[in-house]
């Protein structure tokens, strides 16, 4: 079952019973969560590429999706976007239809209702696929190379599954040298399976929302590097989490 529900900011989310936790931060709010936490950091550090090619991990309610045409067609025009996000639960894709989106989405509407009856949408400048699939399977399955992952899977307690060392590996695999990874997950176990992968871990923090990370292979000037030697020297007990402890 799943609830509609007003966050902070105004936007809505919604509440997973099967998860017990909401799409988004309520605090945050739905809109500026993703917003701060992936579309921003995402397109200003590739805002010099004319084509970007997008994982959205999962796809949800779609926020990453939408909000990421909103920000390409309001500041970089030019930019074409090829987006794939696989997503375990069809009935809630085919409910986005009807769901409260805020206003800037409205010029979206024919892509959310081709999203959600056929599993996709395209235009001259977009492409985006939707994959009602297990996440695991889909980035051991998926090929080439990517720029931006938006690593926005319900937290690691309750969806572990999405965050451990071997599924980073995957994302590790697929991400290009200038490829990053955002997440709002600041989880030392987190960062750990991230930084295992050959990825350097990022602060991401400011005005209006809780900290979240960036992980690249490159080095990322604009924020702040978590000494991740440091972290483990002052915690040597630390583990990320890995399909063996899970019994995957």
């Amino acid at each position: 079952m799943k609830e509609w529900v007003q966050s902070e900011d105004g936007s809505y989310t919604a509440y997973s019973s099967e998860y017990d936790e909401h799409y988004h931060s309520t605090k945050d709010g739905a809109l500026n969560e993703s917003l701060k936490k992936h579309i921003e950091p995402a397109f200003a550090l590739h805002c010099k590429k004319d084509h970007l090619k997008m994982i959205d991990i999962c796809f949800g309610l779609g926020f990453n999706t939408l909000l990421s045409l909103y920000w390409r067609d309001t500041y970089y025009p030019d930019i074409t976007l090829e987006i794939y996000s696989p997503e375990l639960d069809g009935a809630l894709v085919a409910s986005l239809v009807n769901f409260p989106y805020p206003d800037i989405f409205e010029p979206y509407r024919n892509a959310i209702t081709d999203i959600a009856t056929l599993g996709g949408y395209e235009d001259e400048r977009t492409q985006i696929t939707v994959d009602i699939m297990d996440a695991r399977v889909a980035m051991r399955e998926l090929e080439g190379e990517w720029d931006i992952c938006y690593q926005d899977a319900f937290s690691p307690s309750v969806n572990p599954t999405l965050w451990t060392r071997e599924y980073f590996a995957d994302i590790a695999r697929l991400m290009g040298e200038d490829g990053i990874v955002t997440t709002y997950s600041t989880a030392l176990a987190t960062r750990l399976a991230l930084y295992e992968n050959g990825l350097n871990v990022y602060l991401n923090t400011g005005e209006g929302y809780r900290n979240a990370t960036i992980a690249s292979k490159r080095e990322l000037v604009a924020y702040e590097k978590v000494d991740m030697a440091h972290k483990i020297a002052c915690n040597p007990d630390a583990k990320s989490l890995s399909d063996e402890s899970l019994d995957i």
